[in-house]
């Protein structure tokens, strides 16, 4: 049997772990944690600003693309006024803008190389549109202007015969029917032609329908780049000078 005092040593032992467990269960618990502060709302300012940064990022994306004022809404152009809207006399956009007309000019100086004039023409009505009176849109004007009256005075007189340039365009069977009925007209009459075309890809377009409509018969004929675009039928004699 055990003794007394084991007994008694046993007894404490409980008592104690009785009395610690009641501590432990009486210990409060942690508090909740504190709900993470609320952001301030952005003021009106700061809305503006985001726009406007967001406004010429899609614009000089835009321009990068070669999406000058085309398509409505999401081109270059269409950005940057929404900048100007919501902030007057920003300087990125007026540069941006005047890039875009620079860059409608130096297209319209390449397509006047190529003495493609109606190109020249719709490339600075573009420029002209966003800016009235731009020196450089009337300098390349002035330019047209003097090439239209060189390559008129470099072409021999003769019967004209247009071509629209939609269905030139197209390659439309329209076209080159009339084309074949040209031909043999230039067969029959041994006439000379000058093939006046908005580049020099059209203008071996033109010349490949007539020569194909009159197999073994060589045409004879040069190729002009111009506009508008048109046959000209000229007498071996000089019958339309």
């Amino acid at each position: 049997m055990p003794s007394l005092e084991r007994l008694h040593s046993f007894a404490i032992y409980l008592l104690m772990a009785v009395l610690l467990g009641a501590c432990a269960s009486n210990k409060p618990l942690p508090p909740p944690p504190s709900p993470p502060p609320q952001k301030a709302k952005p003021s009106t300012e700061e809305v503006r600003r985001n726009n406007v940064a967001y406004f010429l990022k899609r614009a000089e994306q835009a321009l990068r693309r070669g999406h000058l004022t085309q398509p409505a809404g999401a081109s270059a152009y269409d950005y940057y006024l929404n900048v100007q809207q919501l902030d007057p006399g920003n300087r990125r956009a007026q540069t941006g803008i005047q890039t875009i007309v620079v860059t409608y000019v130096e297209q319209a100086r390449e397509a006047l190389r190529r003495r493609a004039f109606a190109e020249v023409a719709s490339l600075l009505r573009r420029a002209e549109m966003l800016a009235p009176g731009n020196p450089l849109v009337a300098e390349v004007r002035s330019q047209l202007a003097r090439e239209r009256g060189r390559a008129k005075l470099d072409l021999p007189r003769g019967e004209a015969i247009g071509l629209p340039q939609a269905e030139l365009r197209a390659r439309s069977e329209k076209l080159i029917a009339q084309l074949r009925q040209v031909a043999q007209r230039i067969r029959s009459e041994q006439l000379r032609v000058i093939i006046v075309a908005g580049d020099d890809a059209e203008g071996r377009w033109v010349y490949q329908q007539l020569r194909e409509a009159v197999p073994g018969y060589r045409v004879r004929g040069d190729i002009k780049i111009g506009s508008p675009a048109r046959l000209l039928l000229i007498q071996p004699s000089g019958g339309y000078q």
